[in-house]
């Protein structure tokens, strides 16, 4: 199998579910903990397409501070976008995991088994 990644908040109860998931497959992924590492623009866009989102909008947590705050709900390019999930890393939808060229979001847990499993 590919390396495995997880993009983790150890305070989000999804983002512990996904872990204890993943070691029960036997799986020991390298845990990037956004908060404290965020990912740069570059491997934002590329996590972006690896879950094939259409929009990097679907990656941010619209119910953040940081969204009011930075009026993004009227934000249309792509790139302030990311940007801003750069800047402020709470903003970025949790967990991620990522297998080879794979990316599933962790909610529910379960849908990460699409990519372990293949």
């Amino acid at each position: 199998m590919a390396s495995v990644t997880i993009y983790h908040n150890p305070r989000c109860s999804k983002s512990r579910q996904t872990l204890q998931l993943l070691e029960q497959h036997n799986i020991q992924p390298t845990i990037v903990e956004y908060l404290k590492s965020p990912p740069s623009l570059t491997e934002l866009q590329t996590l972006v397409k690896q879950l094939g989102c259409v929009s990097a909008r679907e990656l941010i947590r619209s119910k953040e501070e940081a969204y009011k705050a930075l009026d993004l709900a009227n934000e249309t390019d792509e790139t302030k976008l990311l940007q801003a999930m750069v800047d402020n890393p709470k903003l970025i939808e949790r967990p991620i995991v990522v297998v080879g060229d794979q990316a599933r979001l962790g909610r529910p847990p379960e849908a990460v088994l699409e990519i372990i499993e293949a």
